[in-house]
């Protein structure tokens, strides 16, 4: 179960790789044709991500539609950097004037 996602388990699908000559008669030519057809596989988007699962991080194998609608929620590496003297009061301040 390798090429699978460990949250939906989305995997490779099976389907038709179409090849086509010819120039479309809308663009001013005889019209196109489908010179073969073959068997391809359309395979998932696989990232593997740091996630925080039960207070400690664990990698999985997990796809972008996962990360993008929020399923998932990446492990933070560390707090961002901030000066000692600024506590985040400075906008606030700022921005009431």
């Amino acid at each position: 179960m390798a090429r699978q996602c460990d949250i939906c388990g989305r995997g490779p699908q099976t389907g038709n790789q179409v090849t086509i000559r010819g120039k479309a008669k809308y663009l001013g030519g005889v019209g196109t044709k489908v010179t073969g057809i073959s068997r391809r596989q359309f395979k998932p988007n696989l990232q593997r991500v740091k996630i925080t699962v039960g207070g400690g991080n664990r990698t999985v194998i997990c796809c972008t539609r996962c990360l993008r609608s929020g399923t998932v929620r990446k492990a933070v590496k560390a707090a961002p950097f901030r000066l000692p003297g600024e506590a985040g009061g400075a906008k606030v301040a700022a921005a009431a004037k």
